[in-house]
């Protein structure tokens, strides 16, 4: 099976799919699952399922009957392949995505469209429509109407929005750190510290807005993961579902990252030592620094256009 023969799309999110491995390290018996996947790459199962057959028969991953795939190979192993594999075409799709969300938002398209209207305004296959809608509507941004057409939902987009929202991370996410039964994972936070320190040494000057925004809210929703609280977890992926087409469209206040890595590393230490009590007091702090910083930054966009990630 050679790749000028797979379907380009497939092949795209294969390529995505050893990003997601080597990024996280994946060991050898690592189990994928194609639901996990999917939300994470923001498509279908079909393409995915498609595309571990393609990595299935490069030796990189191996199916086990009624159980589905796992990691025949660690993910340090998988850079020549990477290489053979076209590149990923997320960048050109995240461009879209976010033109529409900020058509959106600067009122430029109507509440209610239709995949056709989206297809003519901005010469784009309906599959493609189709997979920037399906995948808003995962994020709480748009809703299929009754019949035809699509809903856009109600954004933040003042900075009183903002504020509610700071204020309600500064509620759940330190009370997670003192859940029962939170649980450090030693090797997922030796793995956010490698994140945290190749930002510091190299991605905050390169990285894009979106590679940033996705660390960061990663980061948070990792710790927060360790109480074990679901429902904690998933109000914090609420919160950034709902930022995070707000915060792609800012400048990145990049010297402020540079604190914020630093007070997660502080962060890890803690989580490290075992002292939640401080860990959460510190992370109630961290977040009301970013907030006030946060949200002086979106009045001023109120008046002049230019906003800050934060995270």
């Amino acid at each position: 099976m050679s790749v000028s023969s797979l379907n380009t799309f497939v092949t795209s999110v294969a390529s995505r799919i050893l990003e997601v491995a080597r990024r996280d390290d994946y060991a050898a018996g690592h189990h994928l699952t194609e639901q996990g996947l999917a939300e994470a790459l923001g498509v279908s199962r079909s393409p995915v399922r498609k595309a571990l057959q393609y990595l299935e028969a490069q030796g990189v991953v191996e199916s086990q009957p009624n159980r589905g795939f796992f990691m025949a190979k660690p993910a340090a192993k998988l850079q020549k392949l990477a290489a053979r594999l076209p590149a990923p075409h997320a960048e050109a799709a995240e461009k879209d995505y976010l033109r529409i969300a900020d058509d959106r938002l600067s009122g430029l398209i109507a509440e209610e469209v239709s995949e056709a209207e989206l297809m003519e305004r901005y010469g784009l296959p309906r599959g493609q429509v189709q997979r920037i809608l399906n995948r808003m509507a995962k994020e709480g941004l748009v809703e299929r109407k009754p019949g035809r057409g699509w809903l856009f939902l109600p954004m933040m987009t003042t900075a009183d929005a903002h504020d509610q929202s700071y204020r309600f991370r500064m509620i759940i996410e330190p009370a997670a750190l003192l859940e029962p039964d939170y649980a450090v994972d030693a090797g997922v936070l030796a793995r956010c510290r490698r994140e945290q320190e190749e930002m510091l040494e190299r991605g905050i000057a390169k990285w894009s807005p979106a590679e940033l925004f996705r660390i960061g809210a990663q980061f948070h929703e990792t710790i927060i993961g360790f109480s074990g609280n679901r429902f904690l977890l998933e109000a914090l992926r609420g919160q950034n579902r709902l930022r995070r087409v707000l915060e792609y469209r800012g400048n990145v206040d990049r010297q402020r990252l540079i604190r914020q890595c630093e007070e997660h590393l502080q962060l890890i230490e803690m989580l490290e030592a075992g002292d939640f009590s401080q860990a959460s007091d510190f992370l109630r702090d961290h977040l009301d620094v970013v907030r006030d910083i946060k949200i002086t930054k979106e009045m001023a966009r109120e008046r002049a256009p230019g906003a800050y990630i934060h995270f």
